[in-house]
C-alpha cells in the first residue's frame, strides 16, 4: 500500500485533494505577501484557529447524526458568561485557582445543559434540529443581552493570560487544547458505540431505531455532548479576549458550517471525519491570514469562505456525476 493510499485510508479520501489545495495557497500567499512565511504569522494562525476549531468540532456531531446546532456560539457565551461572573463574585482580578476550577465546572455545565435541552426537544418531541437550535440560540442571546446589558464582562486573573496566549515548548496553550479536543472527538466517532450509533441516525433514523439502538438517548447525548464542547470553546474566548460578550465569534457560526463540509462531512448525516475537518480549518485560516496580510478586511475573508462553500458544492456534484458514470461503464 503506497503511502496515499494510506492517507486516504486512514484519515479519509478528502485529505491528499486538502493537503494539495492547502500547498497552493502556501505557495501563492508565500510569492504574494511579505510576511507570510514569518514565524510571527504561523504563530498568530495557531494562536487563532482553536476558537473556530472548537466550536467547528461542536457543529461536526450533530451534523453527522443528521441534525444541527445553531447555538454554539450563544452557547458558548453563556459558558463564559458563567465563568465570569463566577471569578468576580470571587475577587476579579484578585480571584484564585479555585475560583477558576469550580466556574469552569459550572460553565460545562451550562453547555451541558443547553445541549441536553435541545436533544431531548428533538428527540422526544421529534421538531426539527434547525428549528429547535434556533430557539436555543435566541433563548440564549436575549438572556445573555439581559444579564449583561449588552455590554462586556472584563477584568479577571492575570493567569488567565496562560491559557488564552501562554506556550509550552513553543506550542501555543490554546492550539494544545484544540489538538487533545479533536483527539478525542475523533476516538468517540471511530472507537465508541456513541459514534457508530450517531451515524447510524444519520444514515437512516428508522432502521437504526429497528436495529436496537436507543436512538432517543443518542441523540441527547449528541447535543449534550455538542454543548459541552461549546463551553470549552467559551472558556478559551474568555481567556484569549479577557472579555465576554454575548456576541463574541457571532461570524464564526457560518464558517464552523463550511469547514465542516469541506472537510467531507455529508450534509444529510452519516458520515464525517475529523481529521479532513481539522485540514479544513487549517486551510481556511491560512487563507484568511493570508488576505489579511494583503490588506484585505474581513468582510472580504467571508466573501471567499462562501465562494468556498459554493465551490465544494459544485465540486461534490461533479464527483458525483462521475462516479455514476464510472459505474454505469
Amino acid at each position: 500500500m503506497t503511502l496515499l493510499q494510506r492517507i486516504r485510508t486512514g484519515a479519509g479520501p478528502e485529505v491528499p485533494g486538502l493537503l494539495a489545495f492547502l500547498a497552493v495557497v502556501i505557495l501563492i500567499f508565500s510569492l504574494t505577501a511579505d510576511r507570510f512565511l514569518s514565524l510571527a504569522n504561523f504563530g498568530s494562525i495557531a494562536y487563532q484557529l482553536p476558537e473556530l476549531g472548537l466550536l467547528t468540532l461542536a457543529m461536526l456531531i450533530p451534523i453527522i447524526s443528521g441534525g444541527f446546532n445553531l447555538a454554539i456560539i450563544y452557547t458558548a457565551n453563556m459558558a463564559g458568561l458563567t465563568l465570569a461572573w463566577v471569578l468576580n463574585q470571587n475577587g476579579g482580578p484578585e480571584a484564585g485557582v479555585w475560583p477558576f476550577v469550580y466556574g469552569s465546572v459550572l460553565a460545562l455545565g451550562v453547555g451541558a445543559t443547553a445541549g441536553a435541552v435541545m436533544g431531548a426537544v428533538i428527540a422526544y418531541i421529534g421538531a426539527h434540529p434547525i428549528l429547535v437550535s434556533l430557539a436555543m440560540m435566541i433563548f440564549l442571546r436575549g438572556l445573555g443581552e439581559f444579564l449583561t446589558r449588552g455590554g462586556d464582562i472584563s477584568g479577571f486573573p492575570d493567569y488567565l493570560a496562560f491559557l488564552g496566549h501562554g506556550a509550552v515548548f513553543g506550542i501555543p496553550v490554546p492550539l494544545i487544547l484544540f489538538l487533545v479536543c479533536a483527539v478525542l472527538w475523533h476516538i468517540l466517532l471511530t472507537r465508541t458505540r456513541h459514534g457508530f450509533a450517531a451515524r447510524m441516525i444519520g444514515s437512516n433514523l428508522k432502521a437504526t431505531a429497528y436495529s436496537g439502538v436507543h436512538v432517543k438517548r443518542t441523540l441527547v447525548l449528541i447535543y449534550t455532548l455538542s454543548g459541552v464542547m461549546c463551553a470549552i470553546a467559551g472558556i478559551l474566548m474568555l481567556a484569549r479576549f479577557n472579555s465576554v460578550r454575548v456576541g463574541h465569534g457571532e461570524a464564526l457560526l457560518l464558517v464552523t458550517v463550511l469547514a465542516c463540509f469541506l472537510g467531507g462531512v455529508d450534509p444529510f448525516g452519516g458520515f464525517g471525519r475529523v481529521a479532513p475537518v481539522v485540514l479544513a480549518l487549517i486551510v481556511l485560516q491560512v487563507l484568511s491570514s493570508g488576505l489579511n496580510l494583503l490588506g484585505a478586511n474581513q468582510h472580504l475573508s467571508t466573501a471567499v469562505w462562501g465562494l468556498f462553500l459554493v465551490g465544494v458544492m459544485i465540486l461534490r456534484w461533479g464527483a458525483g456525476k462521475w462516479k455514476e458514470r464510472q459505474k454505469r461503464e
